[in-house]
């Protein structure tokens, strides 16, 4: 970020603006957008570009999410306060960030162990105390803290997880990318109705990084 504060409340309207000028309309979710520095969550060498709507590259070979499709999949999700959220893929836990001002509870999974510590300061340090960070198998989710009313899945998997639809509470919500690693992805939304049955509506073509089962051997 631009050390100059007039600068700095510049990119950051151009920023807003940016984002409603590609759909996003939920104030709630602007407003949550708006309020978490995102440049705390790029590494050091990314900070004057952490505004731009790119994908930028974070330890173990992850990427923190393009501010679009982060505010685009926070609104598909329609998180209320009363809420409780799983996000498997912490990453910088900058969406961790953006939910946690949107839901009662989140609770995010992550891999790497570096990513997990890293992520589990910068949340510390902005207050946001309804954040729990678990290192372990996203794919295997938290059932001992299941169902939860939101669940958001930041890698692309092959198929969509059982474990995590059987954690989906009825009526609850799920996005995640959905496709092969080297071909088309989709975001996908799912949403449990009374009894189980799930609806399946695709959304917008994506690109993420695999979801990966297990917890990373190293980082």
């Amino acid at each position: 970020m631009a050390a100059n504060p007039a600068a700095d409340d510049v990119e950051r309207m151009e920023f807003q603006l940016a984002l409603r000028r590609r759909g996003i309309s939920d104030q709630a979710v602007l407003r949550a957008m708006e309020e978490v520095p995102r440049e705390n969550f790029v590494a050091p060498d990314f900070t004057q570009i952490a505004y731009a709507d790119q994908a930028l590259p974070i330890a173990c070979g992850q990427t923190i999410s393009q501010p679009f499709v982060v505010a685009y999949m926070t609104e598909q999700l329609e998180v209320g306060p009363e809420h409780r959220v799983l996000e498997i893929g912490t990453g910088s836990g900058y969406q961790a960030a953006v939910l946690a001002r949107l839901a009662r509870e989140v609770v995010t999974i992550e891999r790497y162990r570096t990513l997990a510590d890293s992520a589990r300061e910068r949340l510390k340090t902005l207050g946001c105390d309804n954040v729990t960070i678990r290192l372990g198998d996203g794919m295997a989710g938290a059932p001992d803290l299941a169902p939860f009313n939101r669940i958001m899945v930041t890698a692309a998997a092959e198929e969509i997880p059982d474990a995590l639809v059987a954690q989906l509470a009825e009526g609850g919500k799920m996005v995640l990318p959905v496709g092969p690693r080297h071909n088309a992805q989709y975001l996908i939304k799912l949403t449990k109705a009374a009894g189980g049955e799930l609806t399946r509506e695709e959304l917008i073509a994506v690109r993420f990084v695999p979801l990966l089962a297990g917890q990373a051997r190293e980082l």
